[in-house]
């Protein structure tokens, strides 16, 4: 009897392992699908009657518990864009359906988990064969990149390769927490912390706070603060992370373990 209960316990232990291990071959640091990330940008659901979306580079998904409108997907297009708010339009349509997806950054309260969401979206969408459109509301928010989720070391300030003599003791650095759209570092004086605002294609640091030692002469700190609240936009290649605006490449960043 005690073997055959030791032998239970192993296979209950060997099943385990294998099933974390399936978990964290699928996810990051971050928690999110890294697939699923790179396929889409933009998730938002709604509720009475369920519904979801997701907007991707390639294409559009939308589900539903509707009858006849359960799963549909839509080529992606590029949004029309709101001069004086952030709010876009998608134009949707196939060979059976059509639909319009507004989003409007708006904070929004999921009407079941009372999640609140920094996306109000309103979806109106309709089989070719009917004659009313259906029309339904919900919340969402985009998916941060993944690959942000790490630690950045500077290289390059406004075009130029710097040097730890350009800051008090050591290089500046951010690490960036792609799941709560934060991060913290040292500017090359100071501690700093503060919040990045995402969408698809444009990333911004925010809400940047540091701590008040004065720092000497000639450190670059200042600078190097201008530039990252200056950034309206990023690349990823090679471990390097770059930040930059219309008017220029702004910094570029080393990725270290």
């Amino acid at each position: 009897m005690k073997n055959i209960l030791a032998v239970l316990l192993l296979l209950m232990i060997i099943t385990s392992c294998k099933s974390t291990a399936g978990k964290d071959s699928n996810t990051t640091s971050s928690g999110t699908s890294t697939e699923e990330d790179l396929q889409y940008y933009f998730k938002a659901t709604g509720n009475e009657p369920f519904w979801g979306i997701k907007i991707g580079k390639d294409q559009i998904l939308f589900t539903t518990l509707i009858p006849g409108k359960e799963s549909i997907t839509f080529s992606h297009s590029e949004p029309i864009k709101a001069m004086d708010a952030n709010v876009k339009m998608y134009k949707l349509s196939n060979d059976k359906t059509t639909a319009t997806v507004s989003i409007q950054q708006l904070d929004c309260q999921d009407s079941m988990s009372g999640v609140i969401l920094p996306y109000s979206v309103k979806v109106e969408i309709k089989n070719n064969s009917e004659l009313e459109t259906q029309k339904l509301s919900g919340c969402g928010k985009y998916l941060t990149d993944y690959r942000l989720h790490d630690i950045w070391v500077l290289e390059e300030l406004n075009g130029y390769k710097v040097f730890a003599t350009d800051f008090q003791k050591e290089m500046p650095r951010i690490e960036i927490n792609s799941a709560e759209n934060k991060f913290m570092g040292y500017g090359g004086c100071n501690s700093i912390t503060g919040q990045i605002f995402y969408e698809k294609d444009v990333l911004r640091f925010t809400k940047v706070v540091s701590t008040l030692m004065a720092c000497p002469q000639g450190n670059k700190e200042g600078e190097f603060l201008k530039a990252l609240q200056s950034t309206t936009a990023y690349s990823i290649e090679n471990n390097q992370l770059t930040l930059s605006n219309p008017s220029s490449k702004l910094v570029v960043f080393k990725k270290v373990d």
